[in-house]
């Protein structure tokens, strides 16, 4: 899998993280019927006008685009549903459960998708403001960041992405801090015990 990689981690890029958002499954409404389509990933369709179905969000877009159907907004982008979130993140350290590219998928519809959603800009500003708490809780987090509390449950892509490198390189400065501790120190440990000097002259133990 593509990505840029040091000696310790990989880390994606934004656009990369959006690739793989894209394999996620949404709903959409055809507006004309169209045969089976075949991938190497699957197979999608028969397609029937105003008939549901689900696809991938690449296929979506891409039927989005030739004009071929619309996109059901999903349940999660709802404004209750939203606002309910918002409210939760904002009142709990914990982070609240939401699909693991929400970031992604909800940029997507909004670049290529917007006249599917009934008001975006509303839409728009609610996942902004739970993407800034959520993001505050993750600094939040790194600064009381210690080996015993790799606990964070319910973290979005990105937000993993954002910590993965900080938190591989943690453990390991704490790993090595352990090692360091329990390694006994060798000039120490010889000081305690006489050494014989390399040429000390040995005895003649033959009999005479």
């Amino acid at each position: 899998m593509a990505g840029q990689s040091d000696s310790t981690m990989s880390l994606f890029s934004s656009e990369e993280i959006e690739f793989m958002a894209e394999d996620e499954m949404v709903e959409i409404v055809p507006n004309l019927r169209m045969d089976s389509l075949n991938f190497i990933c699957g197979d999608y369709g028969p397609f029937y006008p105003q008939l549901a179905a689900q696809v991938p969000l690449w296929l979506a877009l891409a039927l989005k685009k030739r004009g071929k159907c619309t996109i059901r907004l999903p349940q999660w982008m709802s404004i209750e549903n939203l606002t309910q979130v918002l409210e939760a993140e904002r009142d709990s350290h914990a982070f609240q459960p939401l699909p693991f590219h929400y970031v992604e998928i909800s940029r997507l519809l909004f670049d290529l998708a917007r006249e599917d959603i009934p008001d975006m800009y509303m839409v728009r500003s609610l996942i902004e403001d739970i993407r800034d708490v959520r993001f505050h809780k993750v600094e939040t987090n790194l600064e009381k960041f210690t080996a015993s509390t790799v606990t964070w449950k319910n973290m979005s892509a990105m937000e993993v992405n954002v910590i993965r490198a900080f938190a591989g390189r943690a453990l390991q400065a704490f790993y090595k801090h352990d090692n360091e501790q329990q390694t006994p120190d060798t000039d120490r440990t010889l000081d305690k015990h006489p050494q014989i000097p390399a040429d000390r002259p040995k005895r003649n133990l033959k009999p005479r």
